[in-house]
């Protein structure tokens, strides 16, 4: 059967508000219904709006660090202060641009966005997206009795590629990762360090319909995807390494001597 993916249009939401029932409401009114085996993908900013992680830029007061990081990369204080306070650690970056990593999850600037915000307002990355997730998983499991997978999508700019693609920042009762050790190519030699990522796939094809600008379609179905469904609980380290075993990372690390 085809993969097929469904966007769904939503009401734009200023203030905190329950996902769950945001989400039921809306596939009433695009007259949409969720499946056994489908996987719901949502916006990163979405969910972020939903636990209320805006932050007024003119209440930040900034730290001598955070001057420092606004000085160094041309950001503006209030950001630089944010980027600082979101971030485990910060590896670099140019003007504009800080390259940082907070659980495991590198992001220029912490994910921090100011798009789909009001003037003066930034987004900071959902609280617990693995938990949000899950919940969300359940609470359709409970209401309609059936099973699917979750996605929290983001968009991600990729190393030395123009433009941005869907990326999880988390997932539930679904396997993020499908594993293709030992088995064979085309020519029958068996693949050695092959995993496919397949969350970030699916979220990237979502992405795509989702839209990046003022689409407002915050939730997508993608249907016949054959993916692995599971009722485990996933891990945060099933879809992200930690930045020092990145081959990026350390291949930039450490250049050649010429």
């Amino acid at each position: 059967m085809q993969l097929t993916v469904f966007p769904l249009l939503a009401k734009r939401m200023d203030t905190e508000f329950d996902v769950f029932e945001t989400l039921l409401k809306t596939l009433e009114n695009n007259k949409e219904s969720l499946e056994e085996g489908d996987v719901l993908v949502i916006s990163t900013k979405y969910i972020s709006n939903s636990q209320g992680r805006i932050v007024n830029l003119e209440k930040i007061i900034t730290s001598e660090q955070g001057n420092k990081v606004s000085k160094e990369y041309q950001l503006k204080p209030e950001i630089a202060e944010i980027i600082i306070r979101e971030s485990d650690k910060i590896f670099g970056g140019i003007g504009g641009f800080v390259i940082t990593s907070s659980d495991n999850i590198m992001a220029p600037n912490a994910g921090i966005d100011k798009s789909n915000a009001k003037k003066g307002l930034a987004i900071l990355y959902p609280t617990n997206p693995y938990l949000t997730a899950e919940e969300i998983r359940r609470k359709v499991f409970l209401k309609f009795f059936i099973h699917i997978g979750v996605i929290l999508v983001d968009s991600r700019l990729m190393p030395a590629r123009i433009g941005t693609s869907g990326v999880a920042i988390s997932c539930a009762g679904i396997e993020p990762v499908l594993d293709m050790r030992a088995k064979n190519d085309l020519d029958g030699n068996p693949l050695k360090v092959t995993f496919q990522a397949a969350v970030d796939n699916l979220a990237t094809i979502a992405n795509h319909k989702m839209g990046e600008g003022a689409e407002s379609k915050p939730f997508a179905i993608v249907r016949n995807s054959e993916a692995t469904l599971t009722d485990r609980k996933i891990n945060s380290s099933e879809m992200a390494i930690s930045p020092d075993q990145c081959v990026y990372v350390r291949g930039l690390s450490n250049p050649p001597k010429l």
